[in-house]
């Protein structure tokens, strides 16, 4: 029989003194693959073949698409990752004290669901301040984690959510602390360490272009970083020639007019959830941008549709990501070239979206219709035995 020998340790005044060692007895001779805390469920993501989605855009030049599946994270999306990673760099430089400090975040709604998460975990009290405009799905999944959620206008975005933020950590008198995601750079080394390493693994070494939307910069940086290479992060180059695209929405091309280019249309609210912050955030390096693709809002959604109907649940982001991943491709120079694309979260979070307008319409004006003989309904507390 396996025998299992533990140590037992008693704690006194935060240090470990080793106790009697135990010999149990232990039928499995393997570890239990079990995570401790639902934080640790945090990156792994699998890739899934879009092929499909080429195939129903006529190209068959020999590119292949993978959406990197990070909308099967712990709280189903991207934002798991650097919600832990913030938050675990604050408690190691013990910027944070569970049960005292509160964390105050200015979020479109992802990042907040991952703090919320963590938080509730470790036992932080969390404010968010959140545009108006996002879903209600986001206010009730950081309302059911136990979060503070305050709302700002939409018409000044993210920067209208930081300036709430800022405002609320000063009344907390100190106890108050911002992660600030959109200059944290926990934020693009959670990518460096975790989503590159495992796309470089995953794909055999064999990627040659990145697409990842714009939201805080975080991922296109992180994982460009750990892809091409990064001397200040002492990291070689494993693939040089990655292109690495970057996914903003057309009506809010910030990220475009940062490099110089010429914005298309009118610029404004737009409805792709997740990027288009308002703003160029502090963590993404432009000069790791091969280029930037605008999408609009309308085939950000159009292309979500699409992705249901090939059995994926996914939101705008994911659409404008993915719609911009078939542009790149389509091309005669990306044939024969693999792609790799994040799809950033799950797409049962947007139902309130607009993009969900007319199937939310059908599901409420959905009717119930009599069972077949020979149910008796009065048995189950119809008035008549049809009806």
């Amino acid at each position: 029989m396996f025998l299992l020998h533990t140590c037992r340790r008693v704690w006194f005044r935060g240090t470990a003194i080793p106790s009697a060692v135990v010999t149990v007895p232990h039928p499995r001779t393997r570890a239990l693959n079990v995570a401790a805390r639902p934080s640790d469920l945090t990156g792994n993501t699998p890739l899934l073949d879009l092929g499909r989605i080429l195939q129903a855009h006529g190209i068959d030049n020999g590119s292949r698409l993978f959406g990197k599946m990070e909308s099967l994270g712990p709280c189903s999306s991207v934002k798991d990752r650097i919600g832990r990673s913030m938050i675990d760099q604050a408690e190691q430089a013990g910027l944070i004290t569970p049960g005292r400090t509160t964390l105050v975040e200015p979020t479109s709604g992802n990042t907040g669901i991952a703090l919320a998460f963590i938080a509730r975990e470790r036992g932080y009290r969390c404010i968010l301040t959140m545009p108006e405009q996002m879903s209600t799905e986001r206010r009730m999944m950081l309302l059911a984690l136990g979060a503070q959620v305050v709302l700002t206008p939409k018409e000044t975005a993210v920067p209208g959510a930081l300036a709430k933020a800022h405002e609320i950590v000063e009344s907390l008198n100190g106890d108050g602390f911002m992660l600030q995601q959109f200059e944290n750079p926990h934020n693009p080394k959670a990518h460096r360490e975790t989503t590159g390493p495992e796309i470089w693994r995953d794909t055999d070494g064999d990627i040659d272009i990145f697409v990842a939307g714009v939201g805080t910069g975080g991922t296109v940086t992180g994982v460009s970083q750990y892809l091409k290479g990064s001397p200040a992060h002492g990291l070689p180059p494993l693939r040089p020639n990655l292109q690495t695209v970057a996914v903003e929405p057309m009506e809010q091309m910030l990220i475009t007019a940062a490099l110089g280019g010429a914005k298309i249309g009118p610029q404004g609210p737009h409805k792709i959830q997740g990027m288009g912050a308002g703003l160029v955030p502090q963590v993404l390096d432009l000069t790791l941008l091969d280029e930037v693709v605008p999408v609009h809002s309308d085939q950000a959604i159009d292309m979500a549709h699409e992705l249901w109907m090939t059995g994926l649940p996914v939101g705008a982001s994911a659409g404008a990501i993915v719609h911009a991943a078939v542009q790149v491709l389509q091309r005669p120079a990306s044939a024969h070239k693999m792609a790799v694309c994040v799809i950033p979260s799950f797409g049962e979070r947007y139902f309130t979206h607009p993009m969900f307008a007319e199937i939310k319409e059908k599901a409420q004006n959905l009717q119930k219709q009599p069972l077949p003989e020979p149910f008796d309904n009065t048995e189950y507390g119809f008035a008549t035995r049809r009806g």
